[in-house]
């Protein structure tokens, strides 16, 4: 199997991974505190990929790496996961989850930006048609009934599409889960002291699915996802598999429907649908 379709399936299984994000932060914020859920999914997080870097003894990274690691934790470990929480306080996970149709079109800009690439014409005409279906969408439903929430949601998804292609980067010389993992390290001493200071004063009534999403955006959403993700980034090209991101929405909202039993309308299912051919012309173009 060539490079590039490897790059691909990565990039497919973790924007599948990534789908649940939002609907697991849904069902978290609902018994904990915003602040606090960013700083526990960290920490946890954290752990768990310190643990890997010390039982596999991997090399720490050069100093060279240590700005691009700290943008990585700036947009994917307090960023992305601190605004989407305190916007799923005032907007839905199905509405949310549209924004991240968003989210390919950022990685692309900063994968020029930052990483030197240069689609085509052909393949920005792609992404911004798939990123304006989603705002489109997004006006249809009427921002202005949550505006902040929206607000959040963007700065979200600029926050994220820099840490993806400076993780992106950083993975043709660390790998793919030692990236992750060294970002989540690098943010453990103002992830920890935050979750402390921003605990809940008792856990005895926190509801089990709140248990449940917590669980979820710390193992997967922060550490195994991005194993897949930024190996697919770097065997397929940041631009590129990027735009696999643009799926991410539909799988999303059949999650939102079946976990949270939010409303899927038609209007979603189309703009959702609409973005399939996009990816489609925006890979054929990439290079």
């Amino acid at each position: 199997m060539e490079r590039t379709t490897r790059g691909w399936l990565n990039g497919l299984a973790g924007v599948l991974i990534f789908s649940g994000s939002l609907p697991a932060t849904r069902l978290a914020v609902a018994g904990f505190d915003p602040v606090f859920l960013t700083g526990a999914r960290a920490v946890l997080a954290a752990l768990l990929g310190a643990g890997l870097l010390l039982a596999l003894r991997q090399r720490r990274p050069a100093r060279q790496d240590l700005v691009p690691l700290a943008l990585v934790a700036l947009g994917c470990v307090i960023a992305f996961p601190l605004f989407t929480a305190l916007a799923l306080q005032r907007i839905t996970a199905a509405h949310a989850m549209v924004f991240v149709g968003a989210l390919p079109l950022a990685t692309a800009v900063f994968a020029v930006l930052r990483g030197g690439e240069r689609p085509r014409r052909a393949f920005w005409l792609f992404s911004v048609l798939g990123s304006g279906l989603i705002a489109g969408y997004a006006l249809a439903q009427g921002v202005a009934a949550a505006p902040l929430g929206d607000a959040l949601m963007l700065a979200a998804i600029v926050a994220c599409g820099l840490g993806y292609a400076e993780g992106a980067r950083l993975t043709a010389r660390l790998g793919g889960w030692q990236v992750i993992s060294w970002a989540l390290v690098l943010s453990l001493p103002v992830m920890l002291p935050l979750a402390w200071l921003t605990a809940p004063p008792s856990l005895s009534g926190i509801p089990a699915p709140a248990w449940l999403g917590l669980g979820y955006v710390s193992v997967f959403s922060m550490l195994v996802g991005f194993v897949f993700w930024y190996r697919g980034l770097a065997q397929g090209g940041v631009a590129a598999v990027s735009q696999l991101q643009l799926l991410q929405p539909f799988f999303g909202l059949l999650l939102a429907s079946l976990l949270l039993h939010e409303q899927v309308t038609w209007l979603m299912q189309l703009a959702a649908v609409a973005v399939i051919g996009c990816v489609a012309g925006a890979r054929r173009f990439a290079r």
